[in-house]
Parts: C-alpha cells; sequence; structure tokens
C-alpha cells in the first residue's frame, strides 16, 4: 500500500512538473544548467560532475561570469605526459582574483573555482580579514603521479589536473596569510583560513588541509572527486 502511494506521489509530482504547477528554483533542479550566480546547494556538486563530459555546457557555465570577471583559455584535449592524457581542459589566468601562477584545470575544477570564490573565499575574507582577496597562491594542479607520488596506487587527482592545491593569499590591504604560518593561529588569519576550508567543502568533491595529515600541513588540496570530503 505504502509503496502505490509511494508511486502515485511521484507520477502526481511529475505532471505538477509537466504542467508548470510547480516551479523548482534553478540551483535545485538536477536539470537546469549551472550558473555562477546560483546559490550552493547540495546539487552544485552533482551538476559539476555531470560536466566531466560535457565541454560545451561547462564552458557555457564558465560564460556566465559576468564580462570582465574572468580570463581563461579552452584547451583542446591533450597528452603532456605519457600516461596522462588531459580533456574537458582550460586554463585559468585570472578571476576575481590574480593567480601567482596560471594552472590547467579541468573545466569543472575551473568552474568549482569560480563559485567557490564568488559564493565562500571572497564573503569570508571581508567578513573576517575586512578585505577581499586579491591574489591566490598555489603549487599547482597537474602532475602526472600517483596519489602521494608513490611508484603503485591509483592515480592522483592531479594527473588529470582535477585539484590545486592552495598554499596561501594576499588580500586588497596588503595583510598575507599563509596555511604552514598561520593554521594554527588564534586570531582572524587562522578563522579565515578555516572558514575558506569549510566554504570550500560545500563546492568541491573533496578537501585536505593541514587537519587531514602531515603531507598537507602547507596546502589545500581541493579536489572533484566525491562529495563533500572534508578533512
Amino acid at each position: 500500500m505504502r509503496s502505490t502511494l509511494f508511486i502515485l506521489c511521484l507520477i502526481a509530482l511529475g505532471v505538477a512538473l509537466q504542467k508548470g504547477m510547480i516551479e523548482i528554483p534553478r540551483h535545485w533542479a538536477p536539470w537546469a544548467p549551472l550558473h555562477v550566480d546560483d546559490p550552493i546547494t547540495p546539487i552544485t556538486q552533482l551538476k559539476l560532475k555531470r560536466l566531466n563530459d560535457d565541454r560545451t555546457a561547462c564552458l557555457a557555465a564558465l560564460d556566465t561570469v559576468p564580462e570582465g570577471e574572468l580570463r581563461y583559455t579552452p584547451l583542446a584535449d591533450y597528452t603532456p605526459t605519457a600516461s596522462c592524457p588531459l580533456s574537458n581542459i582550460v586554463r585559468m589566468q585570472r578571476s576575481s582574483v590574480r593567480f601567482n601562477q596560471s594552472f590547467v584545470a579541468s573545466c569543472p575544477l575551473a568552474l568549482a573555482w569560480v563559485k567557490y570564490e564568488r559564493h565562500a573565499l571572497q564573503p569570508a575574507a571581508q567578513a573576517i580579514m575586512g578585505s577581499r582577496v586579491a591574489q591566490v597562491n598555489h603549487v599547482g594542479s597537474f602532475a602526472c603521479r600517483n596519489v602521494y607520488g608513490r611508484e603503485t596506487g591509483r592515480r592522483s587527482e592531479h594527473a588529470t589536473a582535477e585539484a590545486l592545491d592552495v598554499v596561501g593569499f594576499q588580500f586588497e590591504n596588503g595583510q598575507r596569510i599563509s596555511l604552514i604560518s598561520d593554521w594554527d593561529d588564534t586570531g582572524n588569519a587562522g578563522a579565515f583560513l578555516r572558514a575558506a576550508r569549510d566554504g570550500a567543502c560545500e563546492t568541491f568533491g573533496n578537501v585536505l588541509g593541514p587537519e587531514y595529515n602531515a603531507a598537507h600541513a602547507d596546502h589545500f588540496h581541493l579536489g572533484m572527486r566525491g562529495f563533500s570530503l572534508c578533512r
């Protein structure tokens, strides 16, 4: 009886949606295109993962950033190192922040970064540090290697440019902080780094930092695999 009632409810919901009797906001609708200004919801990561094999839709989502606020270059698929082919990739040059160097990223990683920056990073910077982030310092996104550089085992997300390792931030008011120096800070710097970590967990598939293990003592690993793994 309960299963029959559940099926009838699903049918009624489907009919209501089809006839426009119920309108689901774009950021909650799994089938709706992703937009950078849409609020982050549990559906966001699902939408990002669905863009792994949809280059056209991913680039279209990146292009919802207002003109002049993002500079990137779409790249053709290529194999920079044997056994590590790259596909659906872009080169990120700048967004609302500068980067200490440009980097190659899977298109979904670039899109996740832009959403994270707009919805979590910059709001936390203004609320806690009293200034927007001007530059993000990182140590790269692509490296053709296994996890932790082991000779055997599974490939790292870096082997497919699906992760970015962030080591520190510079702010418009001149302040500079880094994970290696400020993670244990009991003031604003430490509070901001924890807020930056927590905000990233809502957008990226996995976020690894100093509380995970010694290998991440000096950086945030922001990766696309998994769902909201936050350590």
